[in-house]
């Protein structure tokens, strides 16, 4: 499972929780300009926006689980089992695979608005990248620096609702996740006031009272509560060192330990790594589940008139600074 949420300061943020029980060896990967995609339906985009994002490269094809492009539009797929239905191929749409959709969007937009225009004509289709990996199933959170939205193909068809909280994460669907904050209308960052009975002299014994009722669960309905209270009430400074710091600590008020979620066996789902990308400049950020240190790939950094994929792999161990050796 997952949590994906957008963050604005001065600049403008947007990263994820991956949340699984195995990695696929995934990188840090730019995609450069004139880099071909091969899209299963025949069609090939020669010439798109330059990304960076984090892809297990196969084939040479960079399967992204989020990314971003030079015009800082953003997007990221989460685990959406049960509810995700894909289709067959459909005359007179464009007949994408769930695993090129990154690359469609973030290839052919800079905006969000611009991407409305081709989920229009989108069918996601039921096709397999091989043998070896079929099709996970998935939603999306398509974020500029300004708009937010969900893109979900479920059994009633392909829906878009507006994020405005800028937070996704797995099951239920995302209409139901928003009904949801209802319930949690009355948490609060302030101290509470004594609302039960105006005959008992109620005090409050602790800071972060107002917050009582905040899930703290796992489960993906809680932690998109978690997450929406705690990025909706953020406080950062707007340099790039408070802003990057803060977004990581808020996607750490959701991260998955080894041994709270048991899968089986030895299996138990972690996070495997928190992203964050700078959407203005260029620069993704992330972290490991063993390797605390925040770790940076600048996009500008590279040749992104060129043709070749470029990929780092994760710096997975602990970086310690030891300060007296």
């Amino acid at each position: 499972m997952c949590t994906a949420i957008t963050y604005y300061t001065k600049d403008h943020y947007f990263g994820r929780n991956l949340d699984l029980e195995f990695s696929y060896n995934e990188t840090v990967t730019v995609t450069p300009k004139y880099y071909p995609f091969h899209f299963r339906n025949g069609k090939v985009l020669n010439h798109h926006y330059a990304m960076i994002g984090m892809a297990y490269i196969v084939d040479d094809f960079p399967l992204y689980y989020d990314a971003t492009n030079e015009k800082g539009l953003s997007m990221a797929g989460l685990n959406f089992p049960d509810n995700a239905d894909y289709k067959e191929v459909k005359e007179g749409y464009d007949n994408i695979a769930p695993f090129e959709f990154i690359p469609w969007i973030l290839g052919q937009c800079a905006s969000v608005s611009e991407a409305r225009i081709l989920l229009e004509q989108i069918n996601l289709v039921n096709l397999n990248f091989s043998e070896e990996l079929p099709l996970s199933p998935l939603h999306w959170m398509i974020s500029d620096q300004r708009d937010s939205i969900v893109v979900e193909s479920t059994k009633d068809g392909l829906k878009v609702f507006e994020n405005p909280v800028g937070v996704l994460t797995n099951n239920p669907t995302f209409d139901y996740q928003m009904f949801n904050l209802n319930n949690y209308m009355h948490l609060s960052k302030e101290p509470p006031a004594n609302t039960f009975a105006a005959e008992l002299e109620l005090e409050q014994y602790s800071r972060g009272m107002g917050a009582i009722g905040l899930p703290g669960d796992l489960s993906s309905a809680s932690r998109f509560v978690k997450a929406a209270f705690t990025k909706m009430n953020s406080v950062s400074g707007d340099s790039e060192s408070e802003s990057i710091s803060q977004f990581f600590h808020i996607l750490g008020s959701v991260e998955q330990q080894r041994g709270c979620v048991h899968l089986g066996e030895d299996k138990y789902e972690i996070t495997i790594y928190s992203s964050c990308c700078n959407m203005d400049k260029g620069i993704y950020y992330y972290t490991t589940y063993e390797n605390n240190q925040i770790t940076a790939v600048d996009m500008y950094k590279e040749n992104l008139d060129g043709n070749t994929i470029i990929s780092y792999p994760l710096m997975k161990e602990q970086q310690i600074n030891y300060r007296n050796y």
